[in-house]
C-alpha cells in the first residue's frame, strides 16, 4: 500500500487527500493551522451568529471538479451554492446579465439586451465571440487581457462594464496585465462546456462548511491521518519519518512560499521558481447597512462601477446569502492601497451607488496573497519537485488561475501522476 504524506489542508491538499484515500492509499494530512481551508475558509469572528469568512468567493457552473469533490464528501452542492444564471449588471440597471436560456441563445440575448450599450458596443461583443471561438479560444502567449482587446475591436464601454469585470474576478488581475491566453480558456469553459457553465454559483454558507470541514470527517472516516495545528519544518523533512521512495510518497500542499521555504536547501532550482512568483491581495470589506426599511440588495450579487477612488468591483448580499441580516460583503480584487484607507472609500462608494446612508464597517479582510498574478511572463513551477516529492495547488503549473477549480484540480491530477508514475 502507498503511503502519501500531505503538507497542507486546504483546497488542493484537501483534494489530493480525497483522491489518495479513493486510490485505497494510507493518507497523512498536516496543516499548520487549527482549521483546514487555507486561503478558503471560515474566521472565527461572527455576525448574526454565523462565521464571516477570509474573503467572499464565488464559483462557476464549469468549475466541475470542485462540485464532484462536493459529492463525493457527502454534501448536496444545490442545498449550499445559489446557482444564478451570469448577471454583472450595476445597480443602476447596467450592463449584461444572461438569461435562462441553452448556449449560445443565453449570450446572444444577454448581449442585445444589455443596458448601456449602444449598438456598436453590441457587435464589438459578437464580433470578438466569433473571433475567438474561430481561433479556438486561443491567442498570443505574450498578450494581456487589454491588448487582446484592442484586437478584437472592443470598444471601452464594454471593456469597462464586462471584460475588466470578469478579468478581475476570474483572474484577480487587471486587464493591463493579466494573461488574455489564460482569460480565453476561463471563458471557453464558461460559455462552452455544457448547460449552466456560465452560471454563478454563490455560497449560502461559511466556507468551512462549504467543503473542508466535510473533507476532514470524510477523511478520518477512512482510516487517514488528519494533524492539525501540526508545522512541518524543512528539518522535519529530513528525518526518517518523512523520507520518500516508490512506497512513501511526499506532496507540499501548501502556499508556494511554504513550499519554496521548505525546499531551499535540498531543491533549490525548484525553490527559487515558487520563491519568486508574483501574487495579487484580494480586499473583503463587510458593511452593516442599518437603514430603516433596508431588506437587502435587488440581486444576491450586485456590481458595482469601480476605478482608482471606488475601488470595489461587487457587493454580496450576505443576509440572503447566510442568514446575516443587513451585511453585504464587497470585494476589491488586485488591492494595493491602506486597508482602512480602502475601508473607507468602499463604503462610501457603496452608499453612493446603492443609496444608503447607514453603513458600519464590520470587518476588513485582506488576504496579502490571496492569487498568483496571472500575468503572461508568469512561469509557474513544475509539480514534480524531485523523485517522489511532488506539489500541489493552485500556483503550480497548470491551465486554469487561482482558483479554487485550480486548486482542486491540481490536488486530483498530481495523485493520478503518483499512481500512473
Amino acid at each position: 500500500m502507498k503511503h502519501l504524506r500531505i503538507v497542507g489542508a486546504g483546497w488542493a491538499g484537501l483534494a489530493a487527500a480525497v483522491a489518495a484515500v479513493k486510490e485505497g492509499w494510507q493518507v497523512d494530512l498536516y496543516e499548520t493551522a487549527h482549521t483546514a481551508g487555507g486561503r478558503a475558509r471560515s474566521l472565527t469572528q461572527r455576525f448574526a451568529g454565523h462565521p464571516l469568512d477570509n474573503g467572499q468567493h464565488v464559483l462557476i457552473g464549469a468549475y466541475r471538479d470542485t462540485l464532484d469533490l462536493m459529492r463525493t464528501v457527502g454534501l448536496e452542492p444545490g442545498s449550499l451554492l445559489k446557482r444564478m444564471p451570469l448577471n454583472l449588471k450595476f445597480a443602476d440597471g447596467q450592463g449584461l446579465a444572461l438569461p435562462n436560456l441553452a448556449a449560445p441563445w443565453n449570450v446572444l440575448a444577454g448581449i442585445a439586451l444589455a443596458v448601456g450599450w449602444g449598438w456598436s458596443d453590441k457587435l464589438s461583443v459578437l464580433g470578438a465571440c466569433w473571433q475567438w471561438q474561430r481561433s479556438g479560444f486561443s491567442c498570443d502567449a505574450t498578450w494581456t487581457v487589454a491588448q487582446l482587446c484592442t484586437h478584437s475591436g472592443l470598444t471601452p464601454s464594454v471593456v469597462q462594464q464586462l471584460i475588466e469585470p470578469l478579468c478581475l474576478s476570474a483572474l484577480n488581475t487587471s486587464c493591463s496585465n493579466a494573461s488574455a491566453l489564460v482569460f480565453l480558456r476561463v471563458l471557453h469553459d464558461a460559455l462552452l462546456g455544457g448547460p449552466g457553465s456560465a452560471d454563478l454559483l454563490i455560497p449560502t454558507t461559511d466556507l468551512n462548511a462549504l467543503l473542508p470541514d466535510a473533507c476532514l470527517r470524510w477523511l478520518r472516516t477512512r482510516g487517514a491521518q488528519v494533524h492539525l495545528g501540526r508545522r512541518i519544518t524543512a528539518e522535519d523533512l529530513q528525518t526518517s519519518a518523512f523520507q520518500t521512495s516508490s512506497a512513501h510518497l511526499l506532496l507540499l500542499a501548501c502556499p508556494s512560499w511554504e513550499a519554496s521555504r521548505l525546499t531551499a536547501h535540498t531543491y533549490p532550482h525548484w525553490s527559487q521558481q515558487a520563491a519568486h512568483l508574483s501574487h495579487a491581495a484580494i480586499t473583503t470589506v463587510y458593511l452593516h447597512c442599518t437603514d430603516v426599511g433596508f431588506k437587502g440588495l435587488t440581486q444576491p450579487m450586485v456590481a458595482l462601477h469601480s476605478d482608482a477612488t471606488q475601488p470595489a468591483q461587487f457587493v454580496f448580499d450576505r443576509g440572503a446569502l447566510t442568514q446575516q441580516p443587513g451585511l453585504l460583503a464587497c470585494v476589491v480584487s488586485d488591492s494595493q492601497s491602506d486597508r482602512d484607507a480602502m475601508a473607507r472609500r468602499v463604503q462610501q462608494q457603496v452608499a453612493q451607488q446603492l443609496g444608503l446612508s447607514s453603513l458600519d464597517i464590520i470587518q476588513t479582510v485582506v488576504e496579502k496573497r490571496a492569487t498568483l498574478a496571472c500575468t503572461p511572463a508568469q512561469v509557474r513551477p513544475e509539480s514534480c519537485i524531485a523523485p517522489y516529492l511532488f506539489a500541489c495547488g493552485d500556483y503550480v503549473n497548470g491551465p486554469y488561475p487561482s482558483t479554487l477549480e485550480g486548486a482542486v484540480r491540481s490536488g486530483q491530477q498530481v495523485v493520478t501522476q503518483l499512481r500512473d508514475g
